[in-house]
Formats: structure tokens, sequence, C-alpha cells
């Protein structure tokens, strides 16, 4: 089946979304030069609402009228960051996941206007977030430090950064190379020091499940060793049935020799209690390793600990 001649891509509208969007047309026109696309951005509710996005349908209030768009027939592919579909619940009834993109970098990154490291940071720094990944793990490391609630797209923060609202800003690595920003970087912080979020660096390609001249078109821009990962932590997610007030925290990592590992963390939100699990599979099925890691932190109470949070 040859490429549709137009492939309307729907996305939020955020100049971090848009340049996602970019990326995605560039390599379709490598793959498919005759396909001409077109962006169409949306204004999701997780956007405007700049609260505790508790109070809106936690992360899926990213992804609601990107969705509602591509299932009205108004665009035939969406892009999203995996990271900000939820997993608790299945995708919206007649889509599918038809790719995911080459995996980008997964790392927390701290912006400080004087180049500080984050060990290097006083008592008493602010730092401008409201992940609760993010407080729970500096809650653990960095109890000196205070964690401001902040949202607002990557441009927002970086702004209200320069007025002073905030000492510091940790913001996702990829996030900033993806808005031209790298330079911001003062110190990029390993896995250990913060874990990242489920589906961290990877954007997701999604379709109408009888678009399949479109899903066609896209698979060949599947990355199968990010697949695999994300099969991995999505089915890890699901099983906790974590909600957007939970902290958890995890990525796999498909090993050159064909093995599979996925580490994870679930904390309380003051990072007094940390759960662990790691595990590795050969060829096991990435869903299996997903399901094992999850259910060896149900063993050690991560069921009570997600369902005392309030959400």
């Amino acid at each position: 089946m040859s490429a549709p001649e137009l492939i309307r891509i729907v996305s939020r509208d955020s100049p971090m979304a848009l340049a996602q969007v970019e990326r995605v047309r560039t390599e379709l026109a490598a793959l498919h030069p005759a396909t001409v696309t077109e962006v169409v951005p949306v204004r999701t509710t997780g956007d405007k609402w700049l609260g505790d996005l508790s109070k809106v349908e936690g992360k899926g209030a990213f992804t609601k009228e990107v969705d509602a768009a591509l299932l009205a027939g108004e665009a035939d592919l969406a892009v999203h960051c995996v990271k900000d579909i939820p997993a608790d619940r299945p995708l919206p009834a007649g889509t599918t996941f038809a790719a995911f993109l080459e995996r980008d970098d997964i790392r927390d990154a701290l912006i400080h206007p004087e180049g500080l490291t984050l060990d290097q940071l006083p008592d008493g720094t602010r730092i401008g977030t409201s992940s609760v990944r993010r407080v729970a793990q500096l809650a653990a490391s960095h109890p000196h430090l205070e964690c401001v609630p902040f949202r607002g797209n990557a441009n927002r923060r970086l702004a209200k950064l320069a007025e002073g609202e905030v000492d510091a800003l940790l913001l996702a690595a990829a996030g900033l190379h993806r808005i031209g920003r790298p330079e911001m970087i003062s110190d990029l912080l390993d896995t250990e020091t913060m874990c990242p979020p489920i589906g961290a660096g990877v954007l997701a390609l999604q379709c109408r499940e009888g678009d399949t001249a479109t899903i066609e078109a896209v698979t060949g821009l599947n990355h199968p060793g990010t697949y695999r990962e994300i099969t991995a932590e999505r089915m890890f997610l699901h099983v906790l049935q974590g909600h957007c007030n939970s902290p958890i925290a995890g990525y796999a990592t498909a090993h050159r020799n064909g093995d599979l590992s996925l580490r994870a963390c679930v904390f309380t939100p003051d990072g007094k209690t940390v759960l662990n699990a790691h595990e590795w599979a050969g060829p096991l099925d990435p869903a299996t390793l997903g399901t094992s890691v999850a259910v060896a932190l149900l063993r050690q109470g991560a069921r009570e600990l997600i369902d005392g949070i309030a959400h």
C-alpha cells in the first residue's frame, strides 16, 4: 500500500510539542518524500490549567483534546510524549499506537542561573517543580532544598526563573534539547539521583485503528528497542494502577545482547519510604517483565502506599 498523499498531525500547541511534531515530519519526509504533512495544533486542558493536575484528570489532561481530534477525523496521526499518556486506563477505543520513536535522553536536568550543580545548592534553595516524582526524590536525597509548585510549558518556566520566582528549575533534558535550550542545563542528574518518569524521552505516534494506510506509513519510524522498553514500562505502570499523585518512577533498558532490564521505584510523597525493584530478562516478553517488576513492588507494599495517597 502506498503512503497517503497527506497526513494531518495533531499535537498540543506548546513550543515543545510543535518541535516534537517537526521531528516526526522530518523523519516521515525521509521515509515518504511524496507525502505532505500538515500540523493541527490543539490547546489541551493541561496546558490551560496551571493548578494541581489531579483536579483535571491528571496526565490525561494533556492528551484528551488530541485524542478527540484524532477520533473525530480532524487529523490522521497524533504525537504524544509517552510520559503524558495515562497507563491506568486503555487508549481511547478506536485508536492504537503505530510507532515509538527512538528514545531521547531520559535524565532530568537542573537549571541554575549561576551554574551550580544539585549537590552545590545551599540550604533553602527554591526549586520549581510540580512533579510528585521529583519532589519525593528530592525530599529523600536533598531534604534541605525547598520545592515550589511550578507548572507551565518549559519556556514559561524558564521565564519565571529569570524573573526570580524560584532559584532553580528541574526539567527534562530531552525537552530542553527539543526547544533548542540545552545551554541552560547546569547539571544532568544521573538516574540513581533522579529516577525518570515512565515513558521518559519517547514520542508515541497514535492512529485510528482502521486507518491502515497511515499506520503502514508511520510503522517504519518505530524503533524496536524503544518499543520493547515502553511495552515493559507501560505494563508495569498499568499493573500498579498509579495515579497522577503517585510518586512512581522507572525505566527499561534494551541491551545490545538482547537482554531487557527494568528498574522501578515507588515513593511516599515525603520521600521517607522508597520501594525498589530491578529485574533483567533475556528474550522474555517485555510485558511479562513489566508485570514481574510491578508484582515485586506490590509484595513490598506498593499497593497500600499508592492507595494511601490522595488524588
